[in-house]
């Protein structure tokens, strides 16, 4: 008796229109040096590349920021979902990264922030980008802030 193949899973569709539309966004993004990409709605965007701490290769996403003038402050949401994003973790190994901000590029370490200065950014944060506040509320982890700081 033949087995039928499977229907692909909506998640599995779902990250993998998601990885395509993150390659594009951070292709076009490099090209037009952040003039298409470098905003999502009102909220800035960079572009942020880490290296992937099992593959040794390098992934660039594209994260909204907020400036707070000695460094860039980052929230590794991930949605509100129930795990850390990727390139979190990678962030978490070697707390170095690269990041374009529309036509500067870097070399950045990162920080994930106390309970103290987060409480500081949050606000900010939400204000940049609403969603955020929403996306607490869906976990019960909290949601990390990290700050890149030029190296």
């Amino acid at each position: 008796m033949a087995v039928k193949p499977s229907k692909p899973e909506l998640g599995g569709l779902r990250m993998a229109l998601i990885k395509l539309w993150v390659r594009a966004h951070c292709m076009l993004y490099r090209l037009t040096n952040g003039s298409i990409g470098g905003r999502l709605g009102e909220s800035p965007v960079l572009l942020l590349t880490t290296v992937g701490r099992k593959s040794g290769r390098q992934r660039s996403n594209p994260v909204i920021y907020l400036p707070t003038g000695r460094s860039y402050a980052i929230v590794a949401s991930l949605a509100g979902a129930d795990r850390h994003p990727g390139w979190y973790l990678n962030l978490e190994a070697s707390h170095e990264a690269d990041i374009q901000v529309l036509d500067q590029r870097m070399h950045v370490r990162a920080q994930t922030v106390d309970a103290a200065r987060r409480d500081q950014l949050w606000p900010e944060l939400v204000a940049i980008y609403p969603p955020y506040a929403e996306y607490q509320t869906r976990t019960s982890r909290v949601i990390p802030v990290i700050e890149l700081f030029p190296a």
